[in-house]
């Protein structure tokens, strides 16, 4: 890895699930991997959509936190979702953690790891 590159991890969110860091942090960005509703201590969040993007967006929080960074300072996420159905419930509890509304995309996709039916990655500035 190149020296102005960092791998961030903290255990205030999950661990990766596979060959892939938490983020990664470089002189003028950070770029954080997907969190899904998966709480620190390996355990899916049930419940609700809403509830299940609370604990992506607390996910998310703890990462760039480690980082040096805050939610504030988030540029752009990205919001994959297991059915359009749940795009205004997902809305409801995002705009709490995203108030500054950065850039975003929110897409459908077929299947998301472990099934889960939200997952949110951001970039965000140091």
């Amino acid at each position: 890895m190149a020296s102005d590159q960092q791998i961030i991890f903290t255990k205030d969110a999950p661990a990766a699930l596979g060959p892939y860091s938490q983020a990664i942090k470089t002189p003028s960005t950070i770029y954080c991997s997907g969190q899904i509703p998966l709480k620190p201590d390996g355990t899916f969040v049930e419940g609700s959509i809403a509830e299940k993007t609370e604990q992506c967006c607390k996910n998310v929080k703890a990462v760039v936190e480690a980082a040096g960074s805050s939610m504030g300072k988030v540029v752009k996420t990205t919001v994959f979702l297991s059915d359009m159905a749940h795009f205004a419930e997902v809305n409801g509890e995002y705009e709490k953690w995203f108030s500054h509304k950065p850039a975003r995309s929110c897409v459908a996709v077929k299947t998301l790891p472990k099934n889960v039916d939200v997952e949110i990655e951001v970039i965000a500035l140091p």
